[in-house]
């Protein structure tokens, strides 16, 4: 397969084309390599070519990154050394792209060298900006769609093909930590404001022929290589510099709480970068990015946050045989935010949508948090007055269910009551084809119960969306016992079309993602009445990687919400029902009118604009501080093992039919500790056999709660992995 294409014109400019045939969007593989550096060795050995251009064949786009295969690949070719095959192979990546720098150039005149330009039709991101920061200018089209930056920090990793050290000597190391340690990806004009890139034209293919040709000696030199270079910003031993490294220590650390690897790696490489001449720092990048790809860490997020992520977009789970399923026209069944919120989402991927309330001022009120957004969005420079116009357009608000004639999925967001649920189940139908799918967004309330108002149950399928819907990434589609297979591929059509990540489980109260979140929120409770204090729950939960703690989550979310789903299920699980201090204290609390942060009184107390003033010492009037706290392994223990179970029973029962939607589903769902890879992943990393041991002392310490899956039981003693045994090769790292 070839994936770069050379060719000389008249003028003695070359062109190298990147285009991977079997790709929407280039990336770098082993191959790429090899031929990228076969171009550029005869471009610079051909005296007819006096300069040379490297561009993309695909229509508003340079690059999306590398093929993780080729990772695996070095790791493959080096057999018993893994270690050894990554650095050796990212350091052929850094010779390549240092011979590209260098141009062949005379290294004591910096002079002879052949001018290399790169010219962008669109996004560049990872190594598809990595290549073009080795060239001598970066030419980007004037394209608003495009994205320029390194995302590597997003999925485990760092930049590792010298854009850490490229950008931290070009930028300085502060200027560049949005980037390297945000994952920030920006739109061209921004790009070249930055720094990051050097002109947006409207041709850039002409603009970088036209610079080549007329480009100088001095024009090819990276301020690295001259004489004299001082890093921007100041190096580590500068007065400026020291202070800027330490304030990026104290950023990494109060954002991270120490739990994300690749963060710690990329600023220790910057640092130990800045104190060496460039060659050496090229070589230090290359050994921490060895060193974090060697983390099981960095392999679980690549797996979930990429890999099973990007298959699960793509449609893996969705029946076979079934035609496109892509929605024309959407009615959604209430106008709270909720509703708001899907119906925003929905115009925004260009979906006609009725949105319906029950009278006029309540469904306008709804098509007002449309246009309350765009109007944020405008005042961000983020959308245009056009685009806004266009997406209200698409929204007609409205008490009339007659309006929902023609539509071929409808959303329900009313009220969490299954009387009312039902009600409006039966008046829709009637006005809904006969082949229009209806879902429920409901967060608790079981599918197949709410289906049997509809006298079309094959066409009844549950979407759980999550709050604030047009900000959170999964939706969760929840199949009833008589769900169909066209109802399941709509669903997911659906979902991508408005871009979100779907997981598809069975019916079961609590469906997968709340089944997991409740106990947590409940484990920190029944801490909170056992006198463990509430700040070391929370600092507990984010030091494993939780952007929130759960003491924190549960004024978020409000304590009202708590004691109604744990009232809800107490009534329908009956004698069933495990009881807990836990409901002891969230009763006490809404009884004291501490609802959390929109009473401004919860678990923290409050000033008037609702800012957090620190946690409530009232609490301890009713549940004092033990006077010995319990340490912290044992509080995070007690967080992770009580989330992970239920992910286990989810998949021991059925609910859960692949552990890819079970580990994608937590990290974006309920933001489970992203730098495992997910519950499951996580249970790999610390191995079945001492997960199974753990349980069994929590179990005796705690209660039935931690008591081990018997499918979790089973793999620890056959010493089993769930990627090994439920993955496959697959979905291997």
């Amino acid at each position: 397969m070839t994936d770069f294409t050379l060719k000389t014109d008249a003028d003695g400019v070359a062109t190298i084309t990147w285009d991977v045939a079997d790709k929407s969007m280039n990336v770098m593989s082993i191959d790429g390599l090899t031929q990228l550096e076969a171009h550029i060795d005869a471009a610079l050995a051909d005296d007819a070519v006096k300069g040379i251009v490297i561009t993309s064949g695909k229509e508003g786009s340079f690059a999306g990154g590398m093929d993780l295969n080729l990772l695996a690949k070095m790791r493959e070719d080096a057999g018993d050394d893994p270690a050894k095959g990554l650095f050796e192979g990212t350091m052929k990546m850094h010779a390549l792209l240092r011979k590209i720098e260098r141009a062949g150039m005379d290294p004591k005149t910096n002079k002879g060298g052949k001018p290399i330009a790169a010219a962008l039709p669109g996004t560049a991101a990872g190594i598809g900006l990595e290549l073009p920061l080795a060239t001598h200018r970066i030419f980007c089209a004037d394209n608003p769609k495009a994205r320029i930056g390194l995302p590597e920090i997003m999925v485990g990793i760092f930049p590792g093909a010298g854009g850490t050290t490229r950008l931290s000597f070009k930028l300085g190391a502060m200027a560049a930590s949005t980037f390297l340690l945000e994952g920030k990806m920006v739109a061209p004009a921004a790009a070249a404001k930055a720094g990051l890139i050097d002109e947006v034209v409207a041709d850039p293919l002409a603009a970088a022929k036209e610079w080549v040709l007329n480009a100088k000696d001095a024009d090819l030199v990276k301020p690295w290589d001259a004489k004299g270079y001082k890093m921007p910003g100041g190096a580590p031993y500068h007065p400026a510099g020291f202070m800027t490294f330490v304030g990026a220590s104290a950023m990494i650390n109060a954002k991270t709480k120490g739990a994300f690897p690749a963060a710690k790696a990329l600023l220790s490489a910057v640092y130990e970068g800045a104190l060496v001449p460039f060659d050496t720092a090229l070589k230090i990048e290359a050994r921490w990015f060895t060193s974090v790809l060697m983390n099981p860490s960095s392999s679980a997020m690549i797996r979930s946050l990429f890999l099973n992520k990007e298959a699960l977009e793509k449609g893996a789970v969705r029946p076979a045989g079934i035609s496109d399923q892509r929605v024309k026209k959407l009615g959604v069944l209430g106008a709270g935010m909720m509703g708001a919120g899907i119906a925003l989402v929905s115009v925004q991927a260009g979906i006609e949508v009725v949105l319906i309330d029950r009278d006029q001022a309540a469904a306008d009120k709804g098509k007002a948090y449309a246009e309350a957004y765009f109007d944020k969005g405008i005042a961000r420079k983020k959308s245009t007055p056009e685009k806004k116009e266009a997406a209200l357009a698409l929204i007609n608000a409205t008490p009339d269910l007659d309006a929902l004639k023609g539509c071929d999925l409808i959303i329900e967001a009313v009220f969490e009551d299954p009387k009312v649920k039902a009600e409006m189940t039966q008046k829709v139908e009637a006005v809904i084809p006969e082949d229009c799918i209806f879902a429920s967004n409901t967060s608790t309330l079981p599918i197949t119960e709410l289906a049997k108002a509809s006298s079309r149950q094959e066409q009844f399928i549950g979407i759980h969306f999550f709050s604030p819907v047009e900000r959170m990434a999964l939706v969760e589609i929840i199949k009833g016992k008589e769900t169909g297979d066209r109802a399941v591929a709509k669903a997911l059509d659906y979902v991508r079309q408005i871009r979100k990540t779907p997981i598809v489980v069975n019916d079961a109260r609590f469906f997968y993602a709340n089944r997991c979140i409740i106990p947590y929120g409940n484990e920190a409770a029944r801490m909170v009445t056992e006198g463990v204090a509430p700040v070391l729950i929370d600092n507990a939960a984010q030091m494993l990687g939780f952007p929130v703690g759960p003491i924190q989550l549960g004024d978020e979310t409000s304590i009202d919400l708590a004691t109604k789903i744990m009232r809800a299920t107490k009534a329908a699980m009956g004698n069933e029902y495990p009881a807990s201090e836990a409901d002891d204290l969230i009763v006490w609390m809404e009884d004291e009118g501490r609802l959390g942060r929109k009473a401004k009184a919860g678990y923290f107390d409050y000033d008037e604009k609702g800012k957090r003033l620190g946690y409530w010492k009232g609490v301890h009037d009713r549940y004092p501080l033990a006077e010995t706290q319990p340490e912290l392994q044992e509080v995070q223990d007690r967080l992770m093992f009580v989330q992970v179970l239920e992910a286990v029973r989810a998949l021991e029962e059925g609910v859960l039919m692949d552990i890819r939607e079970g580990d994608v589903g937590a990290i974006l769902g309920w933001g489970f500790a992203p730098w495992s890879g997910g519950p499951f992943s996580w249970l790999d990393m610390i191995g079945t056999p001492y997960a199974a041991e753990r349980c069994d002392e929590l179990e005796a310490k705690f209660g039935e709660r931690f008591k081990c899956p018997d499918l979790l039981r089973e793999m620890a003693a056959k010493g089993q992995s769930f990627y090994g045994r439920f993955g496959g090769e697959a979905a291997a790292a």
